[in-house]
């Protein structure tokens, strides 16, 4: 018989009673059934992804709140608060300036290795490669009537593109 305190639900009973002493947390009765395969048992909580993602933006607003405080707030009132070391104020500048340069230094690299890496406009690499295919011939034997199967993928000439693009349809 259930107790006065407990709640139903279509899948567990949870019981709000003080008699039974019972590991917290909530089981359901699927779970109980052992099962061969262990991907269909269905594990309840959050993801690590979730829980890394909570820890970095609730530690990102402790920093930022933390930063804040020590660039505002007088050394006085500090110092009366029990914070006698602190860094200098010297980095409340330097600090954001170094990483604003160190970015900005590391987006023109990055920029600076791929006009590096890219050949120039009149190679011949910039129209062919290693992964080129020429367009297959189909079998001439075939006449009009017939299915013909679907072309296999290739490349399209540089001559026809050019022929599209700039002499209109053809």
């Amino acid at each position: 018989m259930e107790e006065a305190h407990s709640v139903n639900s279509p899948r567990r009973v949870l019981s709000f009673s003080k008699r039974k002493k019972q590991k917290p947390g909530f089981r359901d009765s699927d779970s109980r059934r052992s099962s061969p395969f262990k991907a269909s048992q269905v594990h309840h909580g959050p993801k690590p992804s979730e829980v890394y993602g909570f820890v970095g933006s609730i530690s990102t607003v402790v920093a930022t709140v933390i930063f804040l405080i020590w660039a505002y707030v007088p050394d006085k009132l500090l110092e009366s608060l029990g914070i006698h070391y602190y860094p200098s104020r010297y980095w409340v500048l330097a600090m954001p300036t170094y990483l604003m340069v160190t970015l900005m230094l590391s987006l023109a690299f990055y920029i600076g290795l791929n006009f590096i890496a890219t050949p120039p406009p009149t190679s011949l690499n910039t129209l062919f490669d290693e992964y080129s295919r020429e367009p297959g011939e189909l079998d001439p034997g075939m006449e009009e009537g017939e299915d013909r199967p679907i072309d296999p993928i290739s490349d399209i000439d540089i001559s026809r593109i050019n022929d599209v693009m700039f002499k209109g349809n053809s």
